[in-house]
């Protein structure tokens, strides 16, 4: 069972944490702490240790950092070690998890910070006023037993991997409607027929219309697919969200049929879309005699590329 509860103390928002999993990263085991703490009265600087790709120190204050209003508390800090590890103006993001171990009821009270920033003139982040001294000194409460206590942390350093995507949604939502005959219906083979290239926005597009059905539907229903023309034309990782509709229509223009208007991502990958089973041959031999019209609606609504 875990359970956790948010608090602000002056300018420090910290995020408290009762939890049964150990620190990732490093772990001070403190025996003898009175007499740790009289040796080491003002701090205690652990060895280095590493995560997320950095060096780092634990400082431990075993009465209290007093230069930061942190008396009668323990006071615990984490600070970046290691020989110049920033770069010109450079900066670590990460987020920050002291642990203190309840050894008698085996489990750990945790307090995170929200993300920290660390640079040239900030290597060190912490808590000045992690736990009361009195509440750590109660054997009863398990921090403290037969003079020994465990402190902990875990540094999750934020880097960006440079991985994302640019949403460009269209304001006057690009879009094109036009008609097409097909003449002589009954005698179309079984071979694909495609329309002109149009263009909406910077792509060229198509309607493919399948009069015998495309595999699945071949002999069964006609098949009607809009087209994106030139996919090579799209950068890596480039998607258009596109809405459209197709209409069949009599050679007087009444509508036959008209399916609920799709609304599709074409990309590299996926470069048509549409109806296989549009309508079934057999009504459409009743209803069509000898032409037909049939229109399409595109409205490109966004696209979707990768972030430089």
């Amino acid at each position: 069972m875990t359970s956790f509860k948010i608090y602000k103390e002056a300018d420090l928002v910290m995020a408290e944490e009762i939890r049964y999993v150990a620190p990732a990263h490093y772990e001070l085991r403190i025996e003898s702490f009175s007499l740790f703490a009289k040796n080491y009265k003002e701090k205690y600087e652990s060895n280095e240790f590493e995560a997320g790709g950095y060096k780092w120190k634990l400082i431990l204050y075993p009465n209290g950092d007093k230069s930061r209003n942190g008396e009668d508390h323990i006071s615990i800090y984490l600070a970046v070690s290691g020989t110049s590890p920033f770069q010109p103006g450079g900066a670590i993001h990460s987020t920050i998890r002291f642990s203190l171990y309840d050894q008698i009821c085996d489990r750990y009270l945790t307090k995170q910070g929200r993300v920290t920033r660390f640079h040239a003139s900030k290597v060190e982040w912490g808590v000045p006023r992690y736990l009361p001294l009195k509440i750590f000194a109660d054997p009863s409460n398990g921090y403290l037993v037969d003079d020994t206590c465990v402190f902990g942390v875990e540094v999750f350093v934020i880097k960006s991997s440079g991985v994302g995507e640019c949403v460009t949604t269209q304001k006057d939502c690009t879009s094109f409607t036009e008609d097409y005959v097909i003449s002589r219906f009954a005698d179309l083979g079984d071979d694909y027929l495609h329309t002109e290239a149009f263009t909406i926005g910077v792509h060229e597009w198509k309607v493919r219309v399948c009069p015998k059905g495309d595999l699945d539907n071949r002999g069964k229903n006609l098949s009607m697919f809009l087209v994106l023309a030139d996919p090579d034309k799209l950068a890596s990782g480039q998607k258009v969200n596109v809405r459209f509709i197709i209409r069949l229509k009599d050679k007087y223009g009444v509508v036959l049929h008209q399916p609920e208007a799709c609304t599709k991502w074409f990309s590299s990958s996926i470069t048509y879309w549409g109806w296989p089973s549009f309508m079934p041959l057999k009504t459409v031999r009743e209803r069509v005699k000898d032409s037909c019209l049939f229109d399409v609606e595109v409205a490109v609504l966004s696209i979707v590329s990768k972030l430089p």
